[in-house]
């Protein structure tokens, strides 16, 4: 889960008195539930499977998960899923586990979902170390930890018989992070799929904060090309790593201007490569660059101030060329994900809000890049909550990860869940 930007403090700002109306009416429906026996029985599980939830937090993360090569994570959360009591599970054609527990109704489909990627590379160590109470390894927070809340959720609810009007989709989801580019989600989500009615992701830290809004990005990789040749005898051919220095001088010039106002912007260049040797015009280089925006229409206006600096940083150094064949630049999309905002007033949202606060937290909403852009630029109702614990280090080789009160992010999720699927009648 990337970095995410908190844009409210309160969640009835603009809502009015229908909003107000309905805040209380889902707070009272809240209320209804916690005070349901069941509920406080699978409250109890989630706290007596604390031991076990532990130990499978630990297998879990050590089970290597690199971008594109989530496989044998996958094996074994399948196997945990299927464990813990799932009607059914099938690991789909790109890699994501989706285990289904049937409602008793019809026609409602309810997930709530985890993602099985890291963002570290094959090789590294994944071994956790633990200090005291706190464990230390690479994705032991994002999102392994995430995966334990979807999974501790359904064990709850099997051990005690919760069951729900609404079938529920328990999902470990891949290409999360980096150039996986939401694969899995999107898998979910394409034209023809099985229907999901409303989708909760679990990634980030506190459960007070709410992420309702996707946080968009296109990312590229240019390839600037040439001829290529001795830095001495072929002085004067065209230089693609001149053209890529004057593309990116000219996309931050324009850019930078661009950004200062409206809904909020950004971009990156990450990474950049190329050539043989430092006496060598390079006949290749490349760059990766990467731009965010709230807003789908900033984001297309700030993707094609980004096209058209690179092929006016050709024609520039085409034109300076003494000799030789011409320069090129090839554009290639690595990346796409939409921007979109959901309407707070969305049930799914007023049920979130009045869950944190049930908890004690004082909800936010916030806007992040997650699975749930997905859905939400689809216009399905969909959040992401938090893990629970205390955590840091994300992306990093330091990451750490503790149980303090983690049980009940648990709990919290699974109020929202059963909320949104509707807690089925007991049989007399």
């Amino acid at each position: 889960m990337k970095a995410a930007l908190i844009v409210s403090a309160t969640l009835t700002i603009g809502w009015g008195a229908v909003g107000h109306a309905q805040e209380s009416r889902h707070e009272e429906e809240i209320r209804t539930l916690l005070a349901r026996p069941e509920i406080q029985a699978a409250f109890r599980a989630i706290e007596r499977l604390e031991p076990r939830t532990q130990r499978d937090l630990i297998t879990l993360t050590e089970i290597p998960a690199p971008p594109f090569k989530e496989e044998q994570r996958a094996q074994y959360f399948a196997e945990l899923l299927v464990e813990a009591g799932a009607d059914t599970v099938y690991i789909d054609e790109v890699g994501n586990v989706i285990a289904r527990r049937r409602g008793t109704g019809v026609g409602r489909t309810i997930a709530i979902a985890g993602h099985m990627d890291t963002v570290f590379p094959e090789g590294t160590d994944v071994s956790v170390r633990q200090r005291g109470d706190t464990l230390f390894a690479p994705g032991v927070g994002d999102d392994t930890r995430g995966l334990m809340v979807v999974l501790t959720v359904l064990r709850a609810m099997q051990e005690t018989g919760v069951r729900t009007e609404a079938d529920l989709l328990f999902i470990g989801t891949v290409g999360e992070e980096g150039l996986g580019d939401l694969r899995g989600v999107k898998n979910l989500f394409k034209e023809g799929s099985p229907t999901i009615d409303s989708w909760i992701a679990v990634d980030g830290g506190d459960i007070g904060r709410i992420v309702s809004s996707g946080l968009g990005s296109h990312r590229y990789r240019v390839t600037f090309e040439g001829p290529g040749g001795h830095s001495w005898g072929a002085f004067g051919i065209g230089n693609p790593a001149h053209a890529m220095s004057r593309a990116i001088k000219a996309f931050d010039d324009a850019a930078r201007t661009y950004v200062a106002e409206g809904p909020r912007t950004s971009y990156n260049v990450g990474r950049i490569g190329g050539g043989t040797s430092i006496n060598s015009i390079p006949f290749s280089v490349w760059m990766e660059v990467d731009m965010r925006s709230e807003s789908n229409q900033r984001l297309l206006g700030i993707d094609s101030i980004f096209q058209a600096s690179i092929h006016q940083a050709v024609d520039e150094q085409n034109a300076t060329r003494r000799s030789g064949g011409p320069l090129t630049a090839k554009i290639e999309m690595i990346g796409d994900r939409p921007s979109g905002t959901a309407d707070p007033s969305t049930p799914l949202i007023a049920r979130a809000v009045a869950s944190a606060r049930s908890f004690g937290r004082e909800p936010s909403l916030g806007v992040s890049s997650t699975d749930s852009n997905i859905p939400i630029a689809l216009g399905i109702p969909a959040i992401t909550i938090g893990r629970g614990g205390a955590g840091g280090g994300g992306h990093s080789l330091r990451e750490w990860w503790l149980n303090q009160d983690g049980h009940i992010a648990i709990q919290y999720a699974l109020t929202l869940l059963v909320a949104e699927a509707v807690l089925a009648q007991a049989v007399p």
